[in-house]
């Protein structure tokens, strides 16, 4: 097994075995080692050691530039279209969501290894937290169609929002880059955003049930059962076709601080000054502006979007390599 690091390049260790010891479908795993990691031995060694042992053919790509991520993702599912494989995402939602986009528009198979603080993603589909557990999994995964959302051409896998949450992300970063990564510090990031003041978002809302205005703090859209369940939100139909969408209402820095317990204790959704329903599509406007761009939040990454913003159901399901016992549904995907 040979490492070989380039200045521009991801660095990339490749185990390619003889056709007559493969033990199944190549995989290429695009790993972001910037991603919420606590094991003492690191995650790439721990999936080449998994899958060398278990004779399968594999290269990984290391990023450690989040610049690097777009480039090390392409070149992965190209290989992995071109070889008959699987690309597999080894990082936080963000990276999953990279690795995924690209997979989704080409119909790529895809694989996770969850790297990130709360890997909702992974949790829902049944995909073990543990590196060496979850490299294990893929070798005797199963190809499963599961749901992804669109907010204008983007996927989200676990949520999108914009308003008043974007800017909780971008504070929870803030306080990653001094502390580092772990629950206590987005518990603390969040705890921040409440105090601070935001002025409320005019939206003008319109889905199949019609149209109507909306003064807000933050609309949120999830395509997570298990994340919108702990919140207390609707989530009837999340994952089935169907995405839950939570509203916050103007309140006051102590409202918040109450809202804020309240979403601990997954009481959220029945709160006052919030709201909750699920939709299968929605168009968002703003009224009384002239906005042409906002920054709207996909699984933790922050980019700027043409308004009006299109939130939907992605017509075409992501190809997901997920844990038999999760197809089967012998797995509880909560912990």
């Amino acid at each position: 097994m040979a490492f070989v690091s380039a200045c521009e390049h991801p660095i990339i260790a490749s185990n390619p075995l003889p056709a007559a010891r493969l033990s199944g479908p190549p995989l290429y795993v695009v790993l972001n080692s910037g991603s919420g990691s606590d094991e003492a031995v690191p995650p790439a060694q721990v999936i080449a050691q998994v899958l060398t042992d278990a004779r399968r053919a594999h290269e990984i790509i290391v990023v450690d530039d989040g610049e690097d991520l777009s480039a090390a993702t392409h070149r992965a599912v190209e290989l992995a279209l071109r070889n008959d494989g699987v690309v597999v995402a080894a990082g936080g939602d963000g990276t999953l969501n990279t690795v995924a986009q690209a997979a989704l528009e080409v119909n790529c198979k895809f694989g996770v290894i969850p790297q990130g603080t709360f890997n909702y993603f992974g949790r829902a589909q049944g995909i073990p937290g543990d590196t060496a557990e979850a490299a294990r999994a893929l070798l005797t995964s199963r190809i499963q169609p599961v749901q992804v959302g669109l907010v204008n051409d983007r996927i989200f896998l676990v949520n999108a929002s914009l308003g008043m949450y974007p800017k909780s992300l971008e504070i929870r970063e803030e306080q990653t880059e001094r502390f580092g990564r772990s629950r206590i510090v987005a518990a603390w990031a969040a705890l921040l955003t409440v105090l601070r003041k935001f002025h409320p978002l005019r939206l003008k809302l319109e889905g199949p049930g019609g149209t109507r205005d909306l003064n807000t703090l933050t609309l949120f859209v999830g395509n997570n059962r298990m994340q919108l369940e702990r919140m207390g939100a609707a989530a009837d139909g999340v994952e089935s076709g169907r995405l839950g969408a939570v509203v916050l209402r103007p309140v006051s820095r102590l409202g918040m601080l109450w809202l804020l317990t309240q979403g601990a204790m997954r009481r959220l959704g029945s709160a006052r000054y919030v709201e909750s329903f699920t939709l299968t599509q929605l168009k968002v406007d703003f009224s009384r502006s002239r906005l042409r761009q906002v920054k709207v939040a996909t699984d933790g990454e922050i980019a700027w979007m043409d308004v009006p913003i299109q939130f939907r159901v992605s017509p075409q399901p992501l190809l997901l390599l997920k844990p038999d016992a999760a197809v089967d549904g012998r797995t509880a995907a909560a912990e």
